[in-house]
């Protein structure tokens, strides 16, 4: 995108106050999408979708890891904080290696390392080798999802952009669909080892499609040049995106909407159910399921509604976090040994709304910064979400150890880290409404000038 198109990025994510015929006009320099566009964008989904799918695999197999390693809560916790640790702090390195490099060459590095720590999960002799398969998938999914909004903001018109992260969002959460159906079922049918190894055959194959198909931008809309390598371009990048209130909201909403329902996928939401709250495998698993394929519906609603109505973003990012807690008060607090099932299937319906919500950090984002610092922007957002799932993962799984598997007492530590990320975003909320009005403004008056 050129940078009018820049400034159609505050039209088109959005802006507090901003008309909605405003913000989805087009500005020159729009790529105008299309089948080709569709079809470039649809291989870098696809290599989400797997990621994606080996990023989840262990939540439906951390009893069968338990048991594999021989370890306890602490150390199963672990696997999920290593990768989600590595996943974290590879954001921003992973935003500045797209904004120089280029999707096509991020992706493929992406792909080969995820697919080499499936592949290394699966034939690990020991939890030593395994944390480190775990980590290596970790590093290479770190490349993937900054890379596919990079790929549809070069690809698609601005105005699309809420509606194009959800729907990305929502092939990942298929994804996650794929891990509790099929990994789950493969796991108690051909076993630990032929399970993910077969899975990392997923990777070789998108690995293909990429290095065939896919390509950074349409002709025409070549980014400029990038600027010359070191430190001192990082540094910029980095202080640049930072300094715009967009992007450090856009880190707060993804911090504290997308931890609840990444934690209880992950990792801790099977042992949850069935420990806790006496359910077997299969209604387990089943409840898992109903939160990814509530997360597939509420992320269509979501972005329509973002992309027509741009002030309902903070209105659903709040009511989200506030339905998640009450749901997850209720069940935490039920009397009795066990909660109803009417309450968890709602638990899991409300706890589908979080992946959509926390893509609206993004809406943030997106419209406080130009193209050439969107991977940069985006890495900073997505830390967010990592940092409290990677936090939460950990802090559950010391609580259950210290108190005898008490999960009423470990699953509140999720309403310290929803009451931080609220704090933070009512305190900047303002600041970035102010600002994004500001570049809306900027943004016309360049449309206009382009025009004439």
């Amino acid at each position: 995108m050129s940078s009018a198109a820049s400034g159609a990025g505050a039209s088109g994510a959005g802006g507090s106050g901003a008309g909605a015929s405003g913000a989805n006009a087009s500005l020159p320099g729009d790529p105008l999408g299309g089948r080709r566009a569709v079809l470039v964008w649809g291989i870098g989904v696809a290599v989400y979708f797997v990621a994606v799918i080996f990023r989840t695999s262990l939540g439906v197999a951390g009893l069968d890891a338990a048991d594999r390693f021989h370890v306890n809560a602490s150390a199963l916790s672990t696997f999920s904080i290593l990768q989600l640790l590595v996943y974290a702090g590879m954001q921003i390195p992973v935003g500045l290696m797209v904004d120089r490099l280029g999707t096509k060459k991020v992706l493929t590095l992406g792909v080969v390392l995820f697919s080499a720590g499936q592949l290394g999960f699966a034939l690990s002799p020991s939890y030593g080798t395994a944390l480190a398969s775990r980590a290596l998938l970790g590093w290479g999914d770190a490349m993937t999802f900054i890379s596919v909004l990079r790929l549809g903001s070069r690809w698609f018109p601005a105005r699309r952009g809420p509606l194009i992260a959800q729907v990305a969002a929502l092939f990942g959460m298929a994804g996650n669909l794929v891990s509790t159906v099929v990994i789950a079922r493969s796991l108690h049918g051909i076993g630990w080892t032929r399970t993910f190894a077969g899975s990392s055959l997923a990777g070789v194959v998108v690995l293909v499609l990429l290095l065939l198909f896919l390509k950074d931008h349409p002709e025409g809309h070549e980014p400029a040049p990038a600027a010359h390598a070191g430190g001192a371009y990082v540094r910029r990048q980095i202080a640049a995106s930072w300094r715009e209130p967009g992007t450090r909201l856009g880190m707060w909403v993804h911090f504290t909407t997308q931890f609840p329902a990444m934690v209880f996928l992950l990792l801790w939401g099977m042992p949850f159910l069935v420990e806790a709250q006496g359910l077997s495998r299969g209604t387990a698993g089943e409840l898992l399921t109903l939160v990814v394929l509530s997360n597939m519906v509420v992320g269509l609603v979501y972005g329509q509604l973002i992309a027509r109505h741009h002030e309902a973003r903070l209105p659903l990012a709040l009511g989200t976090v506030g339905a998640t807690a009450a749901l997850w008060g209720a069940v935490v607090a039920y009397p009795g040994q066990h909660a109803p099932i009417w309450l968890l299937i709602t638990l899991c319906v409300v706890l589908g709304a979080c992946g959509p919500a926390s893509m609206i950090g993004f809406d943030f984002s997106r419209p406080a910064n130009p193209p050439e610092r969107q991977g940069t922007a985006s890495g900073i957002t997505n830390m967010g979400g990592f940092v409290a799932s990677m936090t939460t993962l950990l802090a559950v799984g010391v609580l259950l150890d210290a108190t005898g598997d008490n999960y009423r007492i470990a699953f509140s530590s999720v309403f310290v880290l929803e009451a931080l990320g609220v704090v933070q975003i009512l305190r900047l909320r303002s600041r970035a409404a102010h600002r994004e009005r500001d570049h809306l403004v900027a943004s016309r008056v360049e449309a206009v000038h382009v025009t004439v």
